[in-house]
C-alpha cells in the first residue's frame, strides 16, 4: 500500500512536534533561522545563536561531530543521529542530538534536533548516585576494619551471640584463647557449651533479662574447666540480621581490685588538683616539684610550670626562717599541722595563711605541703586584715607574723573593745550608760566604736 503525501502544512505541524529545535544553515554551518519548539529549550533566550557558525558555539568534544553534519551529502546514507553539545548564551551546556537534512536547491543544511537535558541530568544523577554508592561502600569497609581491629584487640574474651539461636556468631582473639581447649570450632557452636551444666539456669537467665531490659546485664558464671568464676556482662545490640548479645568476661579475681585502684589513684589525682587549697610537692630541700592551680591563684601565677625547680622560701614572707622550721618539723614527726605564717606573692602583696603538710613515702622522699588562705577561710577577719585580735587565742596566732611590741598594744586594744562589748550588753546597748560606766564622754565612746567597727552607718545617722 503506498502511502498518501501529506499535505505541506500536516509535515510543517508534524516536524515542530517531533523536534525541539530546528536549525536552518549554509553548508559553512552559519545559522540563518533557530525555531525552538522544547518546553524547556524555550526557557532559555537562544535566539542569540541566530547568525553564528554552529561550530563556534559547539564545545571542544563536540568539533569533530559537527564537522561530519556539515560534510554530509543527500547520497550518505550513513549518516544519521549525532550528539553534540552546544553552549547557551548564559555559558551552559545544552545537549542536542541533530539529524542533518540536504537541500541543495536552496543550498541549506537543515538540522532537526531533540533535546537531552532530561537524559543528561538523569545520567548524571545516576553517576553521582553511583559515586555516593562507592564512598558508602569505602566507609562501610573501612567501619568494619576498625570494628574487626578494635574487637580483636581488647585484652577481655568477647563473643557475639544470635538471640535466636543462641549461636556464637564471633569471638575476638581473647576468646579464641580461652576456649580453644574445650571446642573444636568456637564460630556455630552453642553459647551454653562454654560455660559449666551448673550455670546454664543463670545464664538463660541472664540473656533473657538483658533482651527484655535492653541495657548491660552482669552476673558470676564458670568458664567450663575453670578454676574460678568470671564476671560476664551482656548486651544487645541490633544488626542487619537481628538482635545480637555481646559477651564480655571478666576475671573474677584480680580485675576488679585493680581497676579499682586504677579508678581511686585518678579521684585523688583529680582531688589535689581541684582542690580549693593550694598544694605543693617539694624535695627534702624545699625545691618545688609540683603544685596545683589553686596555690598558683594564691600567688599571682598563671602556671604551675613556673614553680616548679622554684624553692618555696622564695614565697615565704620570713624566707629560711620559716623553712627550717617546716622542714625541721617534717623530719623529726613526719607531719606538720596548722602552722601560721604569711606568703609573699609576685605582686609583693602579704597572704596570711595556714600550712599543714606530710612527708610522702617513695625511693626518693617528698614533702607535700597544704596552704589554706586564712583571709578567706575567716571572712577576711580583722586579725588577718587590719591586725587586731578579737580573743587570747587569736591574740597567739599573731605570733610569728607581728612583732611583740605591737602583739603588746594588740593586748590593750582587745582589752578595751572587749570593755566596750561588756558595757553595751548590760546596759541593753544604751550607749549614754555604756559611757557612763565606762567613765567616757558619748563622743569617746562613738570614736571608739567607730574606730573598732561596732557601730553601723544607720546607728550613726
Amino acid at each position: 500500500m503506498k502511502p498518501t503525501p501529506l499535505p505541506a502544512e500536516k509535515i510543517d505541524g508534524l516536524l515542530t512536534t517531533l523536534s525541539d529545535i530546528i536549525f536552518i544553515t549554509n553548508f559553512q554551518g552559519e545559522i540563518n533561522s533557530v525555531q525552538v519548539n522544547g518546553r524547556d529549550l524555550k526557557r532559555q533566550d537562544l535566539s542569540p545563536w541566530q547568525g553564528k557558525n554552529i561550530a563556534a558555539i559547539a564545545t571542544l568534544d563536540s568539533q569533530d561531530k559537527i564537522r561530519q553534519l556539515l560534510s554530509v551529502t543527500p547520497d550518505d546514507a550513513a549518516n544519521g543521529w549525532r550528539h553534540v553539545n552546544l553552549l547557551s548564551p548564559t555559558n551552559v551546556d545544552v545537549p542536542l542530538q541533530l539529524l542533518p537534512v540536504v537541500y541543495e536547491q536552496s543550498q541549506q543544511l537543515w538540522l532537526f534536533g531533540r533535546d537531552l537535558s532530561g537524559v543528561s541530568q538523569m545520567q548524571r544523577r545516576l553517576v553521582e548516585a553511583h559515586q555516593s554508592m562507592e564512598r558508602d561502600y569505602l566507609r562501610l569497609r573501612h567501619m568494619e576494619a576498625r570494628y574487626r581491629l578494635l574487637f580483636d584487640s581488647v585484652a577481655e574474651p568477647m563473643l557475639v551471640v544470635d538471640v535466636a539461636q543462641r549461636r556464637v556468631m564471633e569471638a575476638n582473639h581473647s576468646a579464641q584463647q580461652v576456649f580453644k581447649d574445650i571446642l573444636k570450632r568456637l564460630p556455630g557452636s552453642d553459647v551454653t557449651q562454654c560455660f559449666e551444666s551448673s550455670s546454664g539456669d543463670a545464664l538463660d537467665a541472664l540473656l533473657r533479662s538483658a533482651q527484655t531490659s535492653g541495657r548491660t546485664e552482669s552476673t558470676r558464671l564458670r568458664i567450663l574447666k575453670a578454676d574460678q568464676d568470671c564476671v560476664l556482662h551482656v548486651s544487645v545490640f541490633v544488626q542487619e540480621g537481628g538482635p545480637q548479645f555481646l559477651l564480655r568476661m571478666q576475671s573474677g579475681s584480680s580485675s576488679g581490685g585493680s581497676m579499682l585502684k586504677k579508678h581511686s589513684e585518678q579521684w585523688f589525682s583529680n582531688a589535689l588538683e581541684n582542690a580549693p587549697v593550694g598544694f605543693i610537692v617539694s624535695d627534702r630541700n624545699g625545691l618545688i616539684l609540683a603544685a596545683n592551680p589553686e596555690i598558683c591563684a594564691m600567688l599571682g601565677l598563671s602556671l604551675s610550670s613556673q614553680l616548679v625547680d622554684k624553692n618555696i622560701e622564695d614565697y615565704l614572707e620570713r624566707g629560711s626562717v620559716d623553712l627550717g622550721v617546716l622542714l625541721n618539723n617534717l623530719r623529726q614527726s613526719r607531719t606538720l599541722r596548722g602552722y601560721a605564717t604569711e606568703l609573699r606573692t609576685v605582686a609583693g602583696v602579704q597572704l596570711a595563711v595556714e600550712m599543714s603538710a606530710v612527708t610522702l613515702g617513695g625511693n626518693e622522699p617528698a614533702y607535700g605541703f597544704f596552704i589554706r588562705d586564712i583571709q578567706l577561710g575567716r571572712g577576711r577577719d580583722k586579725t588577718a586584715t587590719s591586725g587586731m585580735a578579737d580573743s587570747v587565742e587569736q591574740l597567739s596566732q599573731l605570733v610569728g607574723r607581728m612583732p611583740m611590741k605591737d602583739i603588746v598594744g594588740e593586748t590593750s586594744t582587745m582589752i578595751e573593745r572587749m570593755c566596750i562589748q561588756a558595757a553595751l550588753e548590760l546596759t541593753h546597748n544604751n550607749r549614754a550608760s555604756a559611757a557612763e560606766m565606762l567613765g567616757l564622754s558619748r563622743q569617746s565612746l562613738y570614736v571608739k566604736l567607730h574606730r573598732y567597727g561596732m557601730v553601723t552607718e544607720a546607728d550613726s545617722e
